[in-house]
């Protein structure tokens, strides 16, 4: 077994987890990432990068390499209602550098960032390692393919996910919202003379979101809440025929679907801690506050929790007298902006009856957009740049008023 002294250890090496370590390294502070898979290499990802975030890289000098990442942009995002296409979320008239979402694989944007925080001094970034438990006096124990250790720290955050070791073992309560429905992910060639479809197309009672990632379509397929066994029991046809029912593309395109194998399980679920934080532990990101996949609000909400943590959090850390209130200072900066996202989710979503079946129509929020467009501007200033944009502080030991 080895053991490691550090000012920081992180649970989880995902968009909240990695930009935590690399502003707190960059503050000066020695910080350790564990994340328990070998690589960042897994499909269906949040792969959303809102506006707020990328001004986040214009703020760090970093937006054109960021940029030069594969990544597809939209100034906008549509549905289709009643047979008509309409403007969900206009961003041009954001205050920002970049005023578009960029849809990149996620496993890119974390190596990017892994690939940055590799040049600070002070960040270790562990792959394969998994959080098995925290430690008495601040740490935790990991275990991986080559053994067992321990790391000793002052503060433990965790952005290990909605299904956090950290959170459980540090006892802290979490409040389900619930949730109707699961999502289906599965990719579609895309050829050259399809449609420029709206985001997405509501179906009477189930729904179909088509993301462009260039050379395929990126399908999300809504089903009632822990169905995915009927579906498969219905049989590949009529999957295949379901989907066609809704997308813009011709029903011989989905035979390309061949196998349960191309289609994985999205398990939606809606929760947020009651308190983010125990002695020398504070959780972030989907360990905080799950969100459901409406408007792709959760990579964005989990960076931001990272750089308010990073902000209020490293000079306690640096000078060595981070106390419980330091902590509570973090959930505080950030509960706002979850509840009210959260409560913004819920309005997006379409009813569903005791049977999980959906509403005929859209959400009356979304109708009430359809009828007056300039609230699409005012949408796009919610999902681009949040209820409380974070700003990275200059100077890394400087406290947030």
């Amino acid at each position: 077994m080895t053991e490691t002294w550090q000012d920081c250890v992180i649970a989880g090496g995902g968009p909240a987890g990695m930009m935590a370590g690399l502003l707190l390294a960059r503050a000066g502070l020695r910080v350790t990432v564990l994340e328990r898979h070998p690589d960042f290499l897994r499909d269906f990802r949040g792969d959303t990068i809102h506006p707020s975030t990328l001004q986040l890289m214009v703020q760090l000098g970093w937006l054109d390499e960021f940029l030069a990442l594969p990544h597809q942009k939209a100034a906008d995002l549509h549905a289709e209602i009643a047979g008509r296409q309409v403007t969900i979320a206009d961003f041009s008239r954001l205050p920002l550098d970049c005023r578009y979402i960029a849809f990149m694989p996620q496993w890119d944007f974390l190596n990017f960032l892994a690939a940055k925080a590799a040049g600070l001094r002070g960040f270790t970034l562990l792959m394969g390692h998994c959080v098995t438990g925290l430690l008495p006096g601040g740490g935790v124990a990991w275990e991986s393919d080559s053994g067992t250790g321990e790391i000793r720290a002052p503060l433990v955050i965790g952005a290990d996910g909605r299904h956090s070791v950290v959170r459980a073992q540090a006892g802290l309560e979490v409040i389900d919202f619930g949730s109707a429905v699961d999502v289906l992910w599965l990719r579609l060639s895309r050829l050259p003379d399809d449609p420029a479809p709206a985001m997405s197309h509501a179906g009477p009672q189930q729904g179909l979101v088509l993301i462009d990632r260039g050379d395929f379509w990126q399908c999300g397929y809504v089903i009632r809440k822990g169905s995915f066994d009927d579906v498969k029991a219905a049989g590949l046809p009529a999957f295949r025929q379901a989907l066609a029912a809704l997308a813009p593309l011709p029903a011989d395109r989905f035979e390309e679907i061949a196998d349960w194998d191309q289609v994985h399980l999205l398990s939606i679920r809606m929760d947020r801690l009651r308190r983010w934080w125990a002695p020398g532990v504070l959780c972030i990101g989907d360990a905080a506050h799950a969100m459901s996949p409406v408007g792709g609000f959760g990579v964005n909400l989990a960076i931001q929790d990272a750089v308010a943590a990073a902000n209020i959090l490293a000079r306690p850390l640096r000078e060595g007298r981070l106390r419980d209130a330091d902590l509570a200072k973090v959930q505080a900066r950030r509960m706002f902006p979850t509840r009210a996202t959260q409560g913004l989710q819920r309005m997006m979503r379409r009813k569903r009856n005791a049977k999980g079946k959906a509403a005929p129509r859209p959400p009356g929020f979304v109708r009430l957009i359809a009828r007056w467009p300039v609230l699409s501007r005012l949408m796009g200033r919610l999902i681009g740049m949040g209820f409380r944009p974070e700003r990275i502080r200059k100077d890394p030991s400087h406290e947030p008023g």
